[in-house]
Formats: structure tokens, C-alpha cells, sequence
């Protein structure tokens, strides 16, 4: 089966584009938008509307896969990919992307991936948006014209067995940490809140106010919480731990503050992400180590998350390497082709580091739904619920995709009468 043609057209992602180094500068909120100047390249706005590329594959026999080219919500920060504006990428997709990628046959996933990955338009890479949505359409393809499922030819490009059961899915409240966070109580989720621990207001000037809310988490969950149910606390504190306390990461002080944070949340256990961005790679993954070191050295139990400067395929076996972290998130958008999520996730194993599937809210339901299959073909530690911030439409993207597709699976390997007869003889 022949890829036919391939179509682009602009549209919105399911959440915003926001200037993180604006906002780390002290902007001040204004409602939902933000006072003040962008200083990021490409922003017009400190926070500004997502927007998506969407990718419509067309296959010789005239079906239509696909893709959704998006890009994280603090896009050109960290050192990622500029600022991705959907209507200057059109062209590009359904001109050199299409005349490269027509006539291959959609069956040979990996192949088609892997020349998209590899692609140069006028000397420079393919932005990572377009080689993540893109991508996605390529993968649906091959399973549509394979009669599969997508997590089974990412399991065959990855030489993987998927997971028989959803991978834990992780919840993300944005700022509305307590309404979201009871939703996901209710609903049984089993890693979250995320709760955007984003400024000194909100961890408080010596930490006591996320201290109090990890006691509410416990205390909450209890009461809300489906019964047996034992949550994993996860915790994206945006590098405010390292703002308020500072270097060296392995002193008491520091170490003290992890051990009440494991402390607060017993018996349950925390993972923090992001606990400090000290500006480049090498220097935040020294800084990891040493924090990782200082908590095990104290016998603190408490997990590390990689996010800030781990943002590409390279980026996450450097920390892997390092061991600066139990968790590497791998931001999918960031990492430009879906597959190579997928090799991320496969490079932690046999290491001390877990892979988070990640990604962000700003990406769509087309997008998920692909991530969902990457998480499945894996068996990820954890994977994003997403798009958005409302949590409860992320969640049941995610998570009823991965259900649906466990459960095809079952039906296409359990045996037919024909199978049994023929054993029989």
C-alpha cells in the first residue's frame, strides 16, 4: 500500500504557548493572560495561542490517516526547538515533507520514519513539531494498511512486547490543584497532581506551603479515593527548590527538606521533577547527581524527575548515563519522530532510570491517542494524561485508548475455531 498524498492545515492545540523565561522574570498574571513584554524569540505575547499543524495522509485506497504536528507549551525555552506557528509550516509540510515521503510504501513504519527524522530543508532539520506529527501519520498508516494496531507496529519497529495492561497514567492539574487533584482522587488516578509548582508564592519563601499541600494530598486522598487505592505523588516544582534554597544540593538543609516532603506524603510515595535549572545540561545534570547523591547517601526516599535541559533523544541518554535521575520525563514533541519516544523510553532499561512518557498539554487528542500506543508498546513507567489542563478529557483520551487497545489485542489473539481445528488434527 503506497502513501498517495499528504495534506496540511493549521489549526489550535489544546492549550497555549507561554515565554517561560518571561514569566520566570516576574510578569505578572492578569486574569489568564500575562502583563508585560515577551522576551523569547518569536512570541508576540507573553502567552499566546497553541496551534497545531494537522497532517492528513492519504493512502491508495483512498483512506485517510492522522497526524498532528504540535510543540510544548513553553516552546523556545530550555533549549528547544522556536516558537511553532502552524501557517509557516504548512508549505513546508506539503511541499518537500510530501515530495519526499510520496509513492513509499506505508508498511515500512520505521523506514519512513527514520527518512523523515534524517529529512533537510534548505541545510536544517525538520522543526520537531513537524517530525512528531508527521510521524504520527506515518504510524497510523503502516497499522491501516496493515490491518493492526499502531502499538503493534511500534512494538515491531522497537523489537518490544506491549504491555498487557494500561500503563499508570499521570494526571495533570495545572493551578487548579485542589479541584482537578479531588477529580483524579475519584477517578482512581494513579500517579499525580503535578500541581505547576511555578513560583515562590506557590512553594512558599522556605517550602512550608507545598509541604501543606502534600499533607492535604494524603489526607484527601483518603477520603476521596477508591477503596485500596495507593497513589503516587508526582510534583513539578519548575526549579523553585533550587531558587530557594540554592547550591550545593546535597546539604542538609536541602537534604532535610526532601525528607520532610517524604515525610508529608507518607506512606504514599513522591517523586519531584524538576527540583532545580541551573542554565545548560552539563551543569543541571551535575546538579541532579549531587541531589541524588545527598538523598541517598541521607537514606531519603524520595524520587528525582528530569525535565528542564532533557529535552531531545541525546538529552535523555545523557542523563540516563549520568544516573541524575530515577525518572527521565521524555517530552515527546521535543524529540521530533514518535519512534524516537519510543527509543528513549527503551534506552532506560536495564538502568536505575524509569522512563515518564511525557509530553505536554499544549499537544492534541491525535497526538495522545499516538502516545498512548508508544506507552503501551514500552510498558513506560508512567505516561502524560494530555492534551489540555482540565485534566478530565486528557485522562479519558489516554486512558480509554490504551483500554481499547488491550482489548483488540485480546480479541485478535485469542484463538478462532479454525486455529483449534487445525491444532486438533
Amino acid at each position: 500500500m503506497q502513501i498517495e498524498a499528504i495534506h496540511a492545515t493549521p489549526g489550535y492545540s489544546g492549550f497555549f504557548f507561554d515565554d517561560q523565561r518571561a514569566i520566570k522574570r516576574g510578569a505578572e498574571q492578569d486574569g489568564f493572560t500575562y502583563e508585560g513584554e515577551p522576551v523569547t524569540d518569536g512570541f508576540d505575547e507573553i502567552r499566546q495561542a497553541g496551534e497545531t499543524l494537522i497532517v492528513d495522509l492519504e493512502l491508495a485506497d483512498g483512506t485517510v490517516v492522522r497526524g498532528d504536528c504540535a510543540a510544548v507549551q513553553y516552546s523556545g525555552a530550555g533549549g528547544r526547538d522556536p516558537l511553532f506557528q502552524a501557517a509557516e509550516y504548512e508549505p513546508v509540510v506539503e511541499g518537500p515533507v510530501a515530495e519526499a515521503l510520496v509513492g513509499r510504501d506505508a508498511t515500512a513504519f520505521l523506514d519512513n520514519a527514520e527518512a523523515l527524522e534524517e529529512m533537510r530543508v534548505e541545510g536544517d532539520r525538520l522543526h520537531t513539531a513537524i517530525r512528531y506529527g508527521v510521524s504520527q501519520a506515518l504510524l497510523a498508516a503502516a497499522a491501516d494498511a496493515r490491518n493492526t494496531t499502531r502499538t503493534d507496529v511500534m512494538a515491531d519497529a522497537l523489537g518490544t512486547d506491549p504491555a498487557t495492561e494500561p500503563v499508570p497514567v499521570f494526571g495533570q492539574s495545572g493551578d487548579d490543584r485542589y479541584t482537578n487533584t479531588e477529580k483524579m482522587f475519584v477517578k482512581g488516578v494513579p500517579v499525580l497532581p503535578h500541581a505547576l509548582i511555578n513560583s515562590v508564592e506557590k512553594i512558599g519563601e522556605n517550602g512550608e506551603t507545598l509541604l501543606e499541600y502534600v499533607e492535604w494530598l494524603v489526607e484527601r486522598s483518603r477520603e476521596l479515593g477508591p477503596e485500596g487505592y495507593e497513589p503516587r505523588f508526582h510534583i513539578d516544582v519548575y526549579g523553585m527548590i533550587g531558587e530557594i534554597f540554592g547550591a550545593p544540593y546535597d546539604r542538609d538543609e536541602v537534604v532535610d527538606y526532601f525528607a520532610a516532603l517524604e515525610a508529608a506524603a507518607a506512606p504514599y510515595p513522591i517523586q519531584i521533577e524538576g527540583p532545580m535549572d541551573v542554565g545548560d545540561r552539563a551543569d543541571q545534570i551535575d546538579a541532579m547527581v549531587e541531589l541524588r547523591e545527598g538523598l541517598a547517601d541521607a537514606g531519603v526516599g524520595v524520587d528525582i524527575v528530569a525535565d528542564e535541559w532533557c529535552n531531545t533523544f541525546e538529552d535523555v541518554q545523557a542523563f540516563v548515563d549520568a544516573g541524575a535521575a530515577d525518572l527521565v520525563q521524555v517530552k515527546t514533541p521535543d524529540l521530533g519522530g514518535i519512534h524516537r519516544s519510543g527509543q528513549a523510553v527503551r534506552y532506560c532499561e536495564g538502568t536505575d532510570t524509569r522512563a515518564y512518557l511525557g509530553g505536554t498539554c499544549n499537544e492534541t487528542e491525535t497526538s495522545a491517542r499516538a502516545c498512548a500506543h508508544v506507552a503501551l508498546a514500552t510498558d513506560a513507567a508512567q505516561v502524560l494524561a494530555k492534551p489540555g489542563m482540565g485534566f478530565d478529557e486528557g485522562y479519558m483520551i489516554v486512558e480509554n485508548e490504551m483500554r481499547r487497545t488491550i482489548a483488540r489485542r485480546a480479541r485478535e489473539q485469542q484463538p478462532t475455531d479454525t486455529d483449534e481445528i487445525t491444532a486438533d488434527d
